[in-house]
């Protein structure tokens, strides 16, 4: 019985010295070989809305985010951020604002739930998670959380889905800012 703990002592000693051994080695590799992220492309990617729709013709927000930083693309090209997000990307950047390249104002997606049939292929695409339903039931959309990414659009076999504009209320209408010279004297 002795022998066998023994035994057993020795493979946890010699076990816990190469793991204690490998920690210590990986992390030096760690730290030798860090490579420092480009800082412009960590503002911008978190300016972007993260919802990597592809609208903008690159396969999520961060590349989008690192073409912008090398200058090789427009700042007008996300749409789901819309008008605000491309004058933070202008003001980060250095350069003018221009107007976005499909400017029709904000818009929600919308379910016609008659003619939804709950395949639940819009809320596999949706990568807000804005979605709700079963499967064989109908969906809806939850608008504050909505995007206007359009992901949803193109899975849906029934073409149930359609883009609305947001109504303005009280409660999120806003003065529009004055332009000219007067403006900066505020």
């Amino acid at each position: 019985m002795i022998n066998l703990l023994m035994g057993m002592g020795d493979a946890v000693v010699s076990m816990g010295g190469l793991a204690l051994a490998a920690g210590l080695g990986l992390g030096f590799a760690a730290k030798k070989f860090h490579v420092e992220g480009d800082p412009m492309v960590d503002k911008l990617d978190e300016i972007l809305p993260a919802t990597n729709c592809g609208n903008c013709g690159f396969p999520g927000c961060r590349p989008y985010a690192e073409a912008l930083a090398e200058g090789t693309t427009e700042i007008n090209l996300c749409t789901p951020g819309g008008k605000g997000t491309i004058e933070e990307i202008a003001a980060i950047l250095g350069v003018d604002p221009t107007a976005p390249a499909v400017d029709e104002g904000p818009k929600v997606a919308f379910i016609e739930e008659e003619k939804c049939i709950g395949c639940t292929a819009c809320i596999k695409a949706c990568p807000v998670d804005c979605i709700v339903g079963a499967n064989k039931q109908s969906h809806t959309i939850i608008a504050d959380q909505c995007t206007s990414c359009e992901m949803c659009l193109e899975p849906c076999p029934t073409d149930c889905i359609i883009m609305q504009p947001v109504e303005e209320t009280l409660y999120d209408w806003r003065w529009e800012k004055p332009e000219g010279p007067s403006a900066t004297l505020h």
